[in-house]
């Protein structure tokens, strides 16, 4: 049950965009004084990429429709929650799975207990409630959203858009600090890869309500060492942090194999770190990455994988169990 969030709240402070996100920009982003509940919990670590942060700042200081692409753990949905989470503006994610129908979306009827009879009451979907409050609204997997709930989602596109509720005969207008923002792995055109299944094709008029289509590529490799470490600290201890460097190197190579075409699925900075959390448990670096990557790999794939982790590694990885059960 979603817990009242006043519908009059505003940001009351402005905020430094270069002393809050360390981004070398002057200017000011409005913000909350103070947090409730649906602010997402803070990443102290958290490492902002710069083009992107700059499109969702707009996002909350324009009351601008914000859709971020990029493949599968570039931190999409993770970089707009945190920079909610530093400007304690309330945020919710809602995931566009083809079990969200539209009454999900708007409300429908439901029976309840009233002074000990049951009667039929309107329940608000959590699009109307978001849109009455100063919530940051983040539709996750937006192009494997269904269609009919694609074409409830259009109107609120329009800034000014007014929300049509057939069912109550109402129409419900914007609150001035709603913010609608969107995470998407293909650029709605499909997906042609093989790698997102469910996804669909986007009605391009719908594309087009769209402000700013940012993308979200893979961190850089020293930057992607640091966000490993602030995760797993314990792979920069003694002689693991040149281990560590050499895991992304290994990631980076899936990724410009799969960019030519020679291999199917490729290590994101998520699977670096269940690598390096499975090295900490097994203590055997090749069980590790074969039990977080190489094990989910198409069968005739792996001697390419092989060959990626003989180039960084100077071997293959070893297809047994560790001798020793420790945690390292």
């Amino acid at each position: 049950m979603i817990q009242e969030l006043s519908p009059g709240a505003r940001p009351d402070i402005e905020l430094s965009i270069r002393d809050t996100f360390g981004l070398d920009v002057e200017g000011t982003v409005p913000a909350f004084s103070t947090r409730d509940e649906h602010v997402p919990a803070l990443d102290p670590s958290y490492r902002f990429d710069p083009a992107t942060t700059m499109a969702i700042l707009a996002g909350f200081n324009g009351n601008l429709r914000v859709l971020l692409q990029g493949r599968h753990g570039t931190g999409k949905s993770s970089h707009i929650e945190q920079v909610a989470a530093r400007l304690n503006w309330p945020c919710l994610r809602l995931n566009l799975d083809s079990h969200v129908s539209r009454i999900d979306l708007i409300g429908k009827d439901a029976i309840v207990l009233r002074d000990g009879k049951q009667v039929t009451e309107y329940r608000e979907g959590l699009l109307p409630w978001c849109y009455q409050r100063p919530v940051a609204l983040v539709l996750d997997e937006y192009d494997a959203g269904r269609p009919d709930v694609m074409f409830v989602i259009q109107r609120v596109l329009e800034a000014e858009g007014k929300l049509t509720i057939l069912d109550q005969n109402k129409v419900i207008p914007p609150n001035p600090f709603f913010r609608l923002f969107a995470t998407a792995n293909t650029v709605g055109l499909g997906d042609v890869t093989g790698l997102y299944h469910g996804t669909q094709q986007l009605n391009q008029a719908q594309l087009d309500r769209w402000n700013i289509i940012a993308r979200l590529d893979y961190l850089d490799e020293g930057a992607e060492v640091e966000v490993v470490l602030s995760k797993v600290p314990f792979m920069g201890e003694a002689e693991r942090g040149e281990m560590l460097l050499q895991m992304v190197r290994m990631a980076n190579l899936t990724r410009a194999g799969f960019a030519a075409g020679d291999v199917s699925v490729v290590m994101s900075p998520r699977t670096v770190i269940s690598w390096a959390q499975n090295y900490r448990v097994f203590g055997d670096l090749d069980f590790a990455f074969n039990t977080a990557f190489l094990n989910r790999c198409d069968e005739a794939e792996r001697p390419l994988y092989g060959e990626y982790y003989q180039r960084v590694f100077g071997r293959e990885p070893a297809n047994t169990a560790p001798e020793d059960w420790k945690r390292v």
